[in-house]
């Protein structure tokens, strides 16, 4: 079967079971949406913003597990997909991006709207091609989604020039089922013995203590970490990008831990003996300051990336490999051996953690005029049943929303966590919504972020995706504000938003559903009313309190033991 260019690229991407495409078109890249033009099994998303179309793939990968695709154009397509590319680069999500380029021959001459793509997104994706030539091309599409999908997952471009897409130039067309890269050869078992030597030192814990990632989500072994969890009976806290991976209501969970995490999760892992870290990176928001980090412990690391292994934190024990099945080999070794930790250390420690625990950390002041804002969070977990998929962009509110919506289910908490991208929330939404279009899709957000990409409101009209959006909106940049009156002696500079538009206005101006709630009783009638319009997006803007802060609070240059706790909890 001889194809063109662009007929290859939508061939690849049946191959690959591609659902969605979200993309913007443009001259580099017209070819190829002549080809999309052609077929049905491929549907595009039209966004209204590259960055959108970056988010959506982004959401849409995040919540189901399969690779999100993008399509732009060359130029300033490409560059405003960037952010996007970032946000997924730091969050290890699967992701294609196709982006169009000059013709071939015009490469390296400043021709109109070339930029160097490959160059510019080298530091911020696992991996890039551009297409050399189009007898290589089919082979390319199936490395990249190899690349994408597998080890540690990422977003990986593709940079196609115009003339390998044009109608008038065929090749034999021959996807390839699988490829052998001699450089890319993830691990997938952990080394046994390295397996034995992490169950010996997590049985003779007298103060252990899990801690769970984001790659647990992403490998698909939530099953396998709640089994290994519950077996041994140990405390466990997840990461921001963790949540979800074991349920949030089980009484093993001391809940999410780090800068804004509580503070027995906090302290059980600065005095544990022994930590098991599992599908985690040692990122700075969970270990505070460095020095000070968990120390006394015996570190067992699991992780597919080896790279991420005593990069910021020396570990005793490493284990490279697929959590997955690193937790399945050391929960059958646990089985087998019928060893268990000491009963009488393990309720100690337990009685040392209910100690933490009953300082109530994460208590608030409710009040009978101004809205707060983790009221809401816990009026929506209550009116979805703890059970929607939530999306938020970044600030105050995500961190509120971590806190306060009890995960009990993996990919359901979609957030950007890694670059903290404002604006990731609504396009993410859409992405999700379009992946499960029967399913409850809530976006939380404040009246800052909601700005970056609210252009994604037509995007959401034009494809019927009936998100239910919450605005915490507290007239500020919530979480600068924050910082300021911390660290800055209360100098806001530039962190009040004083030209806030009407988004009860603004919402209806796209054709959707807008609300402003200002009362407290309010919040619960306003989120029955909004999510019983199952076929509408409703744009619920709440105004809350402007002086509420995120609490507990680990500030710069402190340790994950010096947290900042909230002086109203006492009153609540």
């Amino acid at each position: 079967m001889e194809l063109s260019g662009g007929e290859i690229l939508i061939e690849a991407l049946k191959e690959e079971g591609v659902e969605f495409i979200f993309g913007y078109p443009g001259g580099a890249v017209l070819h190829i949406y002549d080809a999309l033009y052609e077929q049905n099994s491929v549907k595009h998303i039209l966004v209204r913003h590259e960055q959108g179309a970056t988010h959506a793939a982004d959401g849409y990968a995040r919540a189901t597990g399969k690779p999100g695709v993008v399509l732009v154009t060359s130029g300033p397509g490409a560059t405003n997909a960037v952010t996007g590319i970032a946000t997924a680069f730091m969050d290890s999500i699967p992701m294609v991006v196709l982006s169009g380029q000059v013709q071939s021959r015009f490469i390296g001459s400043d021709a109109f709207q070339e930029v160097d793509c490959v160059g510019i997104t080298r530091p911020c994706v696992k991996h890039n091609f551009l297409v050399d030539s189009l007898e290589n091309f089919a082979e390319t599409m199936k490395k990249a989604f190899h690349v994408a999908t597998t080890g540690r997952p990422g977003p990986v471009v593709v940079d196609i020039p115009k003339d390998f897409t044009a109608p008038g130039v065929t090749v034999p067309f021959n996807y390839p089922k699988t490829v052998n890269m001699r450089s890319y050869s993830p691990a997938e078992q952990g080394h046994p013995g390295q397996i034995r030597k992490a169950v010996d030192l997590i049985l003779s814990a007298k103060r252990p203590m899990i801690y769970s990632g984001g790659g647990v989500v992403l490998g698909n072994a939530a099953a396998q970490l709640t089994e290994f969890t519950e077996l041994l009976g140990y405390p466990i806290t997840q990461t921001l990008m963790g949540l979800g991976a074991f349920p949030a209501s089980n009484k093993l969970n001391l809940g999410m831990l780090g800068m804004h995490g509580t503070y027995e999760a906090n302290m059980a892992m600065h005095d544990c003996d022994v930590l098991i870290a599992i599908g985690a990176r040692f990122d700075d928001r969970v270990t505070g300051e460095i020095e000070s980090f968990c120390p006394d412990a015996k570190i067992v690391h699991v992780d597919v990336d080896p790279a991420s292994i005593s990069k910021n934190v020396t570990v005793d024990v490493p284990i490279v490999g697929n959590v997955t099945h690193v937790l399945d080999a050391m929960i059958a070794l646990i089985k087998d051996t019928g060893k268990r930790a000491d009963p009488a250390d393990l309720a100690q420690w337990w009685a040392t953690i209910k100690g933490w625990s009953d300082t109530n950390c994460m208590a608030y002041e409710l009040d009978d005029k101004l809205i707060k804002p983790q009221a809401v969070v816990e009026a929506l977990w209550r009116e979805t049943k703890g059970d929607a998929y939530i999306c938020s962009d970044v600030g105050q509110h995500q961190m509120w929303a971590a806190q306060f919506y009890g995960f009990d289910k993996p990919r359901r908490w979609i957030n950007s966590g890694g670059l903290g991208t404002m604006g990731f929330g609504i396009p993410a939404a859409i992405g999700v919504q379009l992946a499960f279009p029967d399913e409850v899709v809530a976006c939380i957000t404040g009246e800052a972020s909601v700005q970056m990409c609210i252009q994604e409101l037509s995007t959401a009209m034009q494809y019927s995706t009936p998100i239910k959006i919450i605005s915490l909106n507290n007239r500020y940049m919530g979480m600068v504000r924050q910082w300021q009156e911390f660290n800055y002696d209360k100098r806001y500079s530039h962190s009040y938003m004083d030209a806030l538009p009407d988004f009860v206005k603004l919402a209806e101006s796209y054709g959707h559903v807008g609300m402003r709630i200002e009362k407290p009783g309010d919040v619960e009638g306003a989120l029955k009313e909004a999510f019983a319009m199952k076929d509408r997006l409703v744009f619920m803007d709440f105004q809350t309190d402007q002086k509420e802060n995120v609490y507990p609070m680990i500030e710069a240059g402190k340790g994950h033991h010096e947290m900042r706790l909230n002086p109203a909890r006492e009153l609540a």
